[in-house]
């Protein structure tokens, strides 16, 4: 069972970050590109915390889950650029990558479909691209959202990403966040073996 953070108070430093990942402004809100943003909104609710302070180009909150010292954050330096919050945030608090959990979209799941990696690639994500690049390896765990493909190939991805889930979409993604949440304390845990055989989908 999870020590939230607002039933006993922090000591000492963060040792794990959980970036959920997205563009910041109410253009943004509901977008496809935005799943990262809503996994960690639906982390905080579920912790009780509001990420609302203004620190390493991001909103952040801190906390605790099963008595590691969290740092949650969402970058508001536009996803492209996410890795320049994150890296900033790391080096500050002295995280390691292994202990930097990214949540973010991926357009080749369904939706309603999550997938955990312990590391690999970016896959074509910006955000985590930019998270790879910055920090200088790829052994980042991660946690990928679905947010389904264009249409047809003749469909452009920056206006795909960009626009609103449809209500059938949006609904397939929140039936998955708890798992989301439940596989972050795995994997804060410890156990990103047992998220992966868990929940990947």
């Amino acid at each position: 069972m999870a020590l939230f953070g607002f039933l006993r108070p922090m000591t000492g430093g963060v040792e794990y970050i959980i970036a959920g990942l997205g563009n910041p402004g109410r253009e943004y809100d509901n977008s496809r590109h935005n799943a990262g943003f809503i996994a960690l909104d639906h982390i905080c609710s579920k912790l009780g915390v509001k990420c609302d302070r203004a620190k390493f180009h991001a909103l952040c909150s801190q906390t605790v889950i099963n008595g590691k010292k969290i740092l949650l954050m969402k970058p508001q330096t536009f996803m492209n650029n996410s890795g320049v919050s994150v890296e900033e945030a790391a080096n500050f608090y002295k995280v390691p990558p292994q202990n930097i959990l990214v949540l973010c979209d991926d357009i080749s799941l369904a939706p309603g479909k999550i997938r955990i990696r312990r590391k690999g690639s970016d896959g074509g994500q910006r955000g985590l691209k930019s998270i790879i690049g910055c920090v200088g390896t790829e052994d980042i765990p991660r946690i990928k959202i679905g947010i389904g493909d264009r249409p047809d190939r003749e469909y452009d991805l920056a206006d795909w990403v960009l626009s609103k889930f449809p209500d059938d979409d949006k609904k397939a993604i929140q039936s998955r966040l708890d798992d989301v949440y439940n596989a972050a304390e795995l994997i804060i845990s410890g156990d990103c073996e047992r998220a992966m055989n868990l929940y990947n989908s």
